[in-house]
């Protein structure tokens, strides 16, 4: 089966007519279609295909218990209204580089497998990455059963109502011990490759990053008989630090974005008594980010007080630096630096984006290739790779792996 005809499968599953984009959340109907496409890409294929505790897909070929095994693969969840590259790119160009390698009649030593990782995006549970951070150990059994959707549903019973057993999730380390090396292939999130020219890069690290959340607590009033003058209206100073963060963020050279807001008592004819506004900033190290959050609340503090509004701020979450492995990073720039006759250049980069290959990064050698992203556009049904650039990809992951696996 090709690139082309795999690609094709997936396309109409989770789309939506409406957006155009896609709604593949973890354990919902169109996440079971996605994972039964995988289970019939493993089998048609002839490998040896699994699902581990915490409810990954594997496809084997060779003995997984031999060890030192090279791994590729992704996710095949979205975001809402999603694009149709971010996660699916990476898997079913997994199966095409391993069908590349089978026409090439490439002998490989090690064992070769292609995952599934579930529930990458965190769109339903609100938590990203929960298949490799409960691998990894970088999720409790107990956190991953507290977590739940919008309609109170938690992890464990979406999980049983999918058919799938949530009573072993945990950490697993005898898994992780059999991988030598797990290589993601993922479309760009921006725009370096199409500035360059490349059609396809490789990963040097995962930027710092985190969500703050910020909130102006005023006064809630009447919108038509309140003076201006006596207002505590805490949208003011929310809707100048949102301007702040873009100053700061061009200042820095990092980038910071408000995209979520919570407004109470969100009335028409309303003053707010609270504006809640989620802050997430990224940058390229952490001197940069500390600079640009310290900044933005600096300001935020300021247009508080100017109004009359208190202000409290609250970091959620938080991400260092992930840097991925150098010496297979450095392999890889090796291996793609032959002269294949596919043309490749690769080009080293960082990213924004958080990645399952940056969760298992602290437990295992990891590394990233990235296909050109022409639009510079993720998470939107206007994310993009040509088609040529895809093959590209593929040609590339096949040369690694083949590289990887022969040693």
């Amino acid at each position: 089966m090709t690139f082309h005809s795999m690609w094709a499968e997936l396309l109409p599953i989770g789309r939506s007519a409406a957006s155009g984009g896609y709604r593949r959340y973890a354990w919902t109907g169109a996440d079971l279609e996605c994972r039964a496409w995988f289970e019939e890409q493993a089998r048609t294929r002839g490998l040896a295909y699994e699902v581990d505790r915490n409810g990954n897909q594997w496809a084997w070929l060779g003995d997984p218990a031999a060890g030192d095994a090279v791994v590729t693969g992704s996710h095949l969840d979205s975001v809402p209204d999603g694009g149709a590259f971010d996660g699916p790119l990476g898997v079913v160009s997994s199966f095409a580089a391993l069908d590349e390698l089978r026409a090439r009649g490439t002998d490989l030593a090690k064992p070769l497998a292609i995952v599934n990782f579930g529930d990458e995006e965190g769109a339903r549970f609100g938590l990203a990455c929960v298949g490799s951070r409960l691998t990894a150990g970088a999720l409790t059994t107990e956190e991953a059963h507290r977590l739940t959707d919008a309609d109170g549903t938690s992890l464990p019973r979406a999980m049983e109502a999918a058919g799938y057993d949530p009573d072993a999730l945990g950490a697993d380390p005898e898994r992780l011990a059999r991988i030598g090396a797990f290589v993601e292939l993922h479309v760009e999130q921006g725009r370096a490759l199409d500035l360059t020219g490349d059609p396809v890069g490789i990963a040097s690290a995962i930027w710092p990053h985190g969500r703050w959340r910020f909130d102006f607590r005023g006064e809630a009033n009447h919108a038509g008989t309140t003076r201006l003058a006596d207002r505590h209206d805490p949208m003011l100073p929310y809707a100048e630090t949102v301007l702040a963060a873009r100053r700061e963020a061009e200042h820095t050279g990092a980038v910071a974005t408000f995209g979520k807001i919570a407004v109470e008592p969100n009335g028409v004819n309303a003053i707010p008594s609270l504006v809640r506004g989620w802050l997430d900033s990224r940058a390229e190290d952490q001197g940069r980010l500390d600079t640009v959050v310290g900044g933005i609340e600096k300001a935020a503090r300021a247009h508080a007080d100017a109004h009359g509004v208190a202000l409290d701020v609250v970091r959620e979450s938080f991400t260092p630096v992930v840097e991925f492995d150098h010496s297979l990073r450095d392999e890889l720039a090796r291996i793609l630096g032959k002269d294949t006759g596919t043309g490749i250049t690769v080009p080293v980069l960082g990213t924004g984006a958080g990645h399952d290959a940056g969760i298992l990064s602290g437990r295992i050698p990891t590394a990233m290739l990235f296909v050109r992203n022409p639009t510079g556009v993720s998470h939107s049904p206007a994310e993009f790779a040509a088609e040529d650039d895809c093959v590209a990809g593929v040609l590339a992951l096949a040369d690694v792996l083949e590289g990887l696996a022969r040693r």
